[in-house]
């Protein structure tokens, strides 16, 4: 009998957390918790006849990200908005994925949480089943399987567009991946932004980016793109010195994911904010 016990253990073992979810408790990822809140767990989560209507909930924007030399980098501004209204001024949209990546979200903010902390914990898992960290490719495939089966939730208006980024070891690069509802994966060259203020924010990046920047002058770039989008986007909290809220900034490099401390981030702020004060700019 025991036998038999340990061979059914065995044949259930999945390196995917995920997947070992969806096989025992299919009720408890994300997206199904979510659909079955809203119509008893039925495949639309909407009564049959019933038109999708985008439900009132906290979206996160905007996400910004580049290499620079050693590495990526990336940024979120800390603003979350439902409908007209700021629903946080304090929210993080930047997380480590695990000691070599970094996860940005956009988007529906509760699912996108809940899908960053699944994440995280879909890659420790693979670590300590296989003895070995899942390669980059690896975790960004992973991750669009998790954005996919968001698709229903995505239909109905409660879409999450991560971006994701990290240090590619064998390699010795930094990457960037960027992905749509469907889970679609592409990998981005330079820098990408995401979210409501990406528009603003990848305009700036064009004209501030350039290859071989080092990590100070990266984080620069990051706050100002940031700051100009939140400038033009309503949705996007730019550097707030009245209350002491600035971006969340990730750097990933050969040494691993680090978060710029925030006293470095008041001096690159406060830098921007007296240059365009000095030359007495509008836009």
């Amino acid at each position: 009998m025991q036998e038999t016990s340990a061979n059914q253990v065995a044949a259930n073992a999945t390196s995917s957390f995920t997947e070992h979810l969806q096989r025992s408790r299919p009720e408890l990822l994300p997206y199904n918790a979510l659909l079955g809140a809203l119509n008893g767990g039925s495949p639309t989560g909407l009564p049959a006849g019933t038109a999708a209507v985008p439900l009132q909930t906290p979206h996160a924007t905007t996400i910004v990200a580049m290499t620079y030399a050693g590495g990526v980098l990336m940024a979120g501004d800390r603003r979350a908005t439902m409908g007209n209204v700021i629903a946080s001024r304090h929210i993080e949209k930047v997380f480590p994925a695990d000691q070599y990546s970094v996860l940005g979200i956009a988007g529906t903010a509760g699912i996108a949480l809940d899908i960053t902390r699944l994440f995280q914990v879909e890659l420790e898992h693979y670590e300590k089943i296989e003895g070995t960290p899942l390669s980059l490719d690896g975790k960004a495939n992973r991750l669009g399987a998790m954005i996919r089966g968001n698709l229903p939730m995505a239909m109905q208006g409660l879409a999450v567009i991560p971006l994701f980024a990290g240090f590619d070891r064998p390699a010795g690069v930094g990457r960037l991946f960027s992905y749509d509802v469907t889970g679609g994966r592409y990998e981005e060259q330079e820098h990408h932004t995401v979210g409501s203020g990406s528009m603003f924010a990848r305009g700036a990046l064009k004209k501030l980016w350039r290859p071989g920047l080092a990590e100070e002058e990266a984080v620069a770039v990051a706050v100002e793109a940031l700051y100009d989008a939140a400038d033009d986007d309503s949705a996007t909290g730019g550097p707030d010195p009245v209350r002491q809220l600035w971006p969340v900034v990730y750097t990933v490099s050969r040494s691993g994911a680090v978060r710029i401390p925030e006293r470095q981030l008041a001096a690159v702020a406060g830098t921007i904010i007296e240059s365009r004060a000095v030359a007495q700019r509008e836009a």
